[in-house]
């Protein structure tokens, strides 16, 4: 009863608020364009008042999926300084009636778990992470997107499964909600959630898929390549031995190494990421590195070896990180991906039988410009909640 008189009351106000007449203010506001509209009506949002173009989506309103997502990204969480969205969502979470529960990690950093009181151990929990990669940029949004680091990846996720979650409970599906620290640089997160699993039986992982549903994500490995020689007087390079020299040719012998290609998933790729070496122009340089990333499409045990014959008598090869290619469920009737990126999933083998889709792209990730499509955003929720009636249906 609470809820419908809480529904009823936010629609009367809206309704009321349409039928106003224009203020000469709010005339000029909207001749000034859509983004001061949309500047203005997070100023409302955060003020508890309802947005004035949102009022018949009550839904919206009453979840604000896109001021809360707002909200997120304005918090910076760059991997090592999550605390603070992470406070941000335990008390949001605990304001919704959740069970929420700050999980350790390393220092200040610790994940969010939370659950409904009716159902303290649920089949299905929603999972993304809340660190982004370097550098912050705040919120800003226009009529059909929101703009800022961490817009689709995955803040906006986060307010997309919380919004889900949120929807699910009235019908009794209640799903637990694991949010995460460090998935842009090791999982750490992950790694010590997964030595506190509920025993649920279905995780769903959210990344920047398009809300299309991946059947498979491609692993990593990384390959740190060392090459040493000798130094000597430039002048003279008879007298040393270069490790660059050395480092150049087992790269070019790298780039020119067939890699396997998987069916329905596409070829392994490699990307030479850094390079650093020498000592001064004039001096024949002793010391060479470069740090590679391969993109993995099946196992990595005959890359590895084939990559140290390779380089043999050139170099030394240090394996790094490895997180190995994975394959997933997906449900009827949903659209298909392949995800070339890693994710949380491979370190979070204890949360059950994981599933991969999430609004946004991927392309726009990690850019100057990230950015989630509203509509998307909308309708990763309608998903999230229909891929959860259909694994427990």
């Amino acid at each position: 009863m609470a809820d419908q008189r809480s529904v009823r009351g936010v629609l009367s106000a809206c309704i009321k608020q349409s039928f106003q007449p224009a203020s000469r203010a709010g005339e000029k506001q909207r001749s000034n364009g859509g983004r001061r509209q949309h500047r203005s009506d997070y100023t409302r949002r955060r003020a508890g008042v309802p947005p004035a173009n949102h009022w018949i989506d009550l839904f919206s309103y009453h979840m604000d999926l896109i001021g809360f997502t707002r909200q997120l990204v304005d918090i910076e969480s760059i991997t090592g300084n999550e605390a603070r969205v992470g406070e941000f969502l335990d008390a949001e979470l605990s304001k919704l009636g959740y069970n929420a529960h700050k999980m350790p990690v390393e220092g200040a950093r610790f994940n969010v778990y939370a659950t409904s009181p009716e159902q303290p151990k649920p089949e299905i929990v929603f999972s993304t992470h809340m660190d982004t990669v370097p550098p912050f940029i705040p919120s800003s949004e226009d009529d059909k997107r929101i703009y800022g680091r961490g817009a689709c990846d995955a803040k906006g996720i986060i307010a997309a499964q919380v919004a889900a979650a949120e929807r699910l409970r009235p019908e009794g599906i209640h799903v637990g909600l694991l949010f995460l620290v460090g998935e842009e640089k090791d999982s750490q997160g992950a790694k010590v959630a997964n030595q506190q699993s509920p025993g649920c039986k279905f995780l769903i992982n959210g990344e920047p898929t398009d809300n299309r549903i991946a059947v498979a994500s491609k692993g990593s490995l990384r390959a740190e390549v060392i090459a040493r020689g000798r130094m000597a007087h430039s002048a003279y390079p008879e007298l040393g031995e270069s490790a660059i020299e050395k480092l150049l040719e087992a790269l070019g012998r790298l780039r020119a190494m067939k890699l396997p290609v998987a069916e329905g998933v596409g070829p392994c790729t490699m990307n030479i990421g850094m390079i650093e070496g020498g000592r001064a122009p004039n001096v024949i340089p002793d010391f060479a590195k470069a740090q590679l990333l391969y993109r993995l499409v099946g196992p990595a045990e005959q890359l590895r070896r084939d990559v140290e014959k390779a380089v043999a008598a050139l170099a030394e090869v240090n394996f790094t990180l490895e997180i190995p290619f994975m394959r997933f469920r997906t449900v009827n009737s949903l659209p298909t991906m392949v995800a070339a990126f890693t994710t949380d999933i491979p370190a979070l083998s204890n949360w059950g039988e994981p599933l991969l889709i999430g609004p946004g792209s991927i392309h726009v990730a990690h850019t100057e410009r990230e950015l989630i499509d509203k509509k998307e955003l909308h309708e990763a929720v309608d998903l999230y909640c229909s891929i959860a009636k259909q694994l427990v249906g």
